[in-house]
């Protein structure tokens, strides 16, 4: 299969993906995106890039001006999963191209927190996270209410509280606990529940479409 290279800028969204999704892809990754990372690459010929995560706070985050250079200059630039689907949705009118839910979420509405998709991970690869994103744990929470296994009300609670906190602090064990003790779920029926929570990571499922579908293929349609 021909395929057309892109760089693609992932930490934290990619951990734990078999390494077979993007292999053959044309795909070279890179590690979160941060400040002057594309303003490096603008000295050479124009390529496609793609941004799904991006530096929040321990380092400047990468920025609308050099985004919008390498648009002018003829770079293709694809948004999608986290700080990339923010600034897809941001620059969008001035031709960067969104990809997946949370795109679809942040350009539906631009009051969305940049936190709900904020997530502490090491600083090293391969980036293991170690926090939630809040975007994942809403859709958790209400698939539970959904089944009745909490009521609206304690749903509503239980993301109030968690909301209030650093997102840093929005873990899997803080999620189990406020579910037994907000909640008032059992333990068990809390484990058997998160054992599941894969299902709910939206930020992965749109980038195993993105590499499966390859939208940056002239052929994509």
């Amino acid at each position: 299969m021909n395929t057309s290279p892109v760089t693609l800028f992932v930490g934290p969204t990619i951990w734990g993906m078999d390494a077979t999704s993007w292999a053959d892809t044309g795909v070279t990754l890179r590690p979160p995106a941060r400040r002057g990372d594309i303003d490096a690459l603008l000295p050479g010929e124009p390529g496609i890039l793609a941004i799904a995560d991006g530096t929040f706070h321990s380092y400047p985050a990468v920025g609308h001006a050099e985004i919008r250079t390498a648009l002018e200059k003829g770079w293709q630039i694809w948004g999608l999963c986290s700080m990339g689907a923010i600034r897809a949705a941001e620059m969008h009118t001035l031709g960067m191209r969104g990809f997946g839910e949370v795109f679809e979420a942040y350009a539906g509405d631009p009051d969305l927190d940049d936190d709900e998709v904020a997530l502490m991970h090491s600083s090293e690869p391969p980036f293991r996270p170690m926090s939630e994103p809040m975007l994942h744990i809403r859709r958790f929470l209400a698939d539970l209410a959904s089944r009745h296994l909490l009521t609206r009300e304690q749903e509503a609670t239980i993301v109030d509280g968690l909301k209030q906190r650093w997102y840093a602090d929005r873990t899997m064990g803080a999620l189990k606990n406020t579910l037994t003790h907000r909640g008032g779920l059992p333990v068990p029926v809390v484990q058997a529940e998160m054992a599941n929570f894969d299902a709910f990571r939206t930020k992965q499922h749109d980038l195993l479409r993105f590499l499966k579908e390859q939208p940056w293929q002239p052929t994509a349609s």
